[in-house]
């Protein structure tokens, strides 16, 4: 495939950004998306050109690294990170547009790079839970009804890539908020700091700059790990409770 790529450049967090056009040949179908930027960047090394930085690790969509706007779709067309997207989803003389994460609990660090780091603070504000940690308990010793324990293992799969802040248009980040405290909430490890750890949480969610979220629904339809809508509405009903319990 011969494709024309749109790519936000930035050099550096405080400098002026804007969108440069490459033109990249011989794409593979077979190729992951990551992989057609690796194709690019050597073509603009050997070129003399400083390459596109963007993020990445696993490459196996695990770690949430690969946080990429493509034409406009967090992780792009399909319901996948952006390491898992495959060029057979895009056909020969496409035009695609490739930016960072538009948030401002996400600033820009270079060319599609983000600083997520909020989400990390948002976690740690959630502090600790106060179960003992010694020697490792009997399996049964702690009591989790199936359905609970299987909501919280389903929703712990949340790999906090930012895709919900991504195609939020408040830019919220409430559906992994709600996934942090949904997973913590159903097990009986996270009950003694359960309403403690909802307040601090949200508190530092607005501190951070996200948006507050209106229901749209366009955070569950991007997330690639099918985080469904109705941890916001667990999210909701904790710091309900929560408030009226004075915490």
């Amino acid at each position: 495939m011969n494709l024309t790529l749109k790519i936000w450049r930035q050099p550096h967090a405080e400098a002026q950004g804007g969108m440069r056009e490459y033109q990249v040949s011989g794409i593979s179908e077979d190729m992951s998306f990551l992989e057609m930027l690796d194709i690019l960047n050597e073509q603009l090394q050997e070129q003399g050109e400083e390459p596109v930085a963007f993020d990445h690790d696993c490459r196996e969509g695990i770690c949430g690294s690969c946080s990429l706007m493509i034409n406009g779709q967090a992780h792009g067309p399909e319901v996948t990170t952006s390491c898992q997207l495959h060029m057979r989803s895009f056909k020969d003389g496409d035009t695609i547009t490739i930016e960072p994460w538009r948030s401002e609990a996400f600033p820009v660090v270079k060319d599609l790079v983000v600083n997520r780091s909020a989400f990390d603070r948002i976690i740690q504000s959630g502090g600790y839970i106060s179960a003992n940690t010694g020697s490792a308990p009997e399996a049964n010793s702690v009591p989790a009804p199936r359905e609970k324990a299987m909501r919280a293992f389903n929703v712990a799969t949340c790999i906090g890539c930012g895709a919900c802040v991504a195609a939020c248009p408040n830019g919220s980040a409430s559906l992994f908020l709600g996934a942090k405290i949904t997973h913590l909430g159903e097990l009986p490890q996270g009950q003694p700091e359960r309403y403690e750890r909802i307040v601090d949480m949200v508190a530092q969610h607005d501190a951070e700059g996200f948006g507050g979220c209106t229901n749209i629904g366009e955070c569950a339809a991007a997330c690639p790990k099918g985080i469904p809508l109705d941890v916001i509405s667990q999210l909701n009903k904790d710091l309900r409770t929560a408030i009226k319990a004075g915490r």
